[in-house]
């Protein structure tokens, strides 16, 4: 390919800016999933006690006050939209490289955790055939997908987005027919945001520690910062609105969820939980008709997923911030990250033996909520610390966003604080050995002009 001259920089090819600020609400919307609470459902309801209401709008507060720091920073790096880049441009490398190795777990554990959920799923079709069957079946599939270079186009992930849509809004109206017939005291309409009997604000945190995974997405927003008008506004406008849009309409899947069920405990299985929630309300044709919506939902997702894990570790292979040789190779006929994908493959289908989805969903917010304190701290850094003119909100939105988020991760399980602690100490041990005790640079934090 021949080099442009430097007087044709001007008329070098680039993004056009076209996406408008409803395009972004939509494409975080679709990114995140309508159904996003129901996978967690069962889990968060046993582990709060009933509160899942609760946990779900603690979620959202913490992830509003995220949002705002991470649309902030877009403004600041409208070509990147990385929490490692923010973080270690803003703080210091050595946070953004930590940042980074956090989310390069969150990559591996999130097809991970589709498999085990999809594995489960799959079961209540076809229950003769065992949980380890399925799993063995579901990390072949994302793994094969992957290397033929299968992937979804932004109209396939479109009309997905629009029928799990119709599944939510059909669950709804099944479950608003099915509590017409039920008689409702006042106390049964609020025990799903506070039951005297069951509340402990120590339980009720560590669900909401959990249920934040409902959210799990919505930083994507940033990626697209250079096809956005007006990105230094809508970008941040987005982001917020996404998540507040994704709270209220999980608040409302949770709470019908839960007058429905009328209890936390006895469900078949805590996993798919939401599936039988569903049967209760609409009978067989629902609980097969979501179920099925679900499965489909989590295969596009873990496949996706499987894809992202396998592209970033081929970034930082091709950047020798991992082994290049292994982690940097390209297959020349298919033109994939080959190494990478079977890797992630073998993660896959470990975990789906190791692991349950409730562990592997705190261990994904594990390091979710490691990047989501990086780039609070980056924004207080930028707009505080390093600023001409300050504003009090300057000051208080990204510290308050910090504390709640560092509240939600120590409330998190010992067995998934253990296990990502363990993640983080290989990942800082790595780091250390490659630049020799930190002393240069293991990652270019350097961006593309605007």
């Amino acid at each position: 390919m021949a080099s442009a001259s430097p007087g044709s920089a001007a008329e070098a090819p680039h993004l056009r800016r076209a996406l408008t600020l409803w395009d972004l609400v939509f494409y975080g919307i679709v990114l995140i999933q309508p159904t996003a609470p129901m996978g967690i459902f069962g889990v968060v309801s046993v582990e709060a006690r009933g509160h899942v209401v609760t946990t779900i709008l603690i979620g959202m507060g913490a992830m509003l006050l995220t949002a705002m720091s991470y649309g902030r920073m877009a403004r600041a790096y409208p070509a990147a939209g990385s929490a490692f880049t923010y973080v270690g441009r803003e703080l210091h490398p050595a946070l953004g490289y930590v940042t980074g190795w956090s989310m390069v777990m969150d990559y591996m554990l999130n097809p991970m955790i589709c498999t085990i959920w999809c594995s489960k799923a799959a079961m209540n079709f076809l229950p003769g055939v065992p949980y380890g069957a399925w799993v063995v079946f579901f990390a072949l599939l994302f793994t094969t997908m992957n290397l033929r270079g299968i992937k979804a186009s932004a109209r396939t992930n479109t009309i997905v987005g629009v029928a799990l849509s119709a599944v939510v809004l059909l669950f709804l109206v099944s479950a608003v027919r099915y509590l017409l017939g039920v008689p409702l005291t006042a106390a049964d309409l609020s025990r799903p945001f506070y039951d005297p009997e069951t509340f402990s604000m120590p339980v009720v945190l560590t669900g909401a520690s959990i249920a934040c995974l409902t959210y799990i997405g919505f930083d994507g927003i940033s990626t697209l910062s250079e096809e956005v008008e007006n990105p230094r506004r809508n970008v941040l406008l987005a982001t917020v609105l996404t998540c507040l849009v994704t709270g209220i309409l999980a608040s409302l899947q949770v709470y019908a969820a839960q007058l429905v069920w009328g209890t936390w405990t006895g469900f078949p299985d805590v996993d798919t939980a939401f599936v039988h929630v569903a049967g209760k309300a609409g009978g067989t044709v629902l609980f097969f008709v979501l179920n099925a919506a679900l499965l489909v939902a989590n295969i596009g997702s873990g496949s996706s997923a499987h894809l992202g894990a396998a592209r970033l570790l081929y970034g930082m292979g091709r950047d020798n911030a991992l082994p290049r040789s292994f982690f940097g190779a390209i297959d020349p006929r298919t033109q994939i990250p080959r190494n990478n994908v079977i890797l992630v493959g073998a993660f896959v289908l470990a975990g789906g033996f190791a692991l349950t989805y409730q562990l592997g969903a705190e261990m994904l917010n594990f390091g979710a909520f490691i990047a989501f304190m990086g780039v609070n701290l980056a924004a207080f850094s930028r707009y505080w610390v390093k600023a001409e003119k300050r504003r009090v909100t300057d000051f208080v939105l990204p510290l308050l966003g910090f504390a709640i988020c560092g509240y939600l991760w120590l409330s998190l399980r010992w067995p998934a604080k253990l296990a990502g602690g363990a993640w983080l100490a290989a990942g800082v041990l790595y780091g250390a050995w490659k630049t020799r005790g930190f002393r240069r640079n293991l990652v270019s934090f350097e961006l593309p002009r605007e």
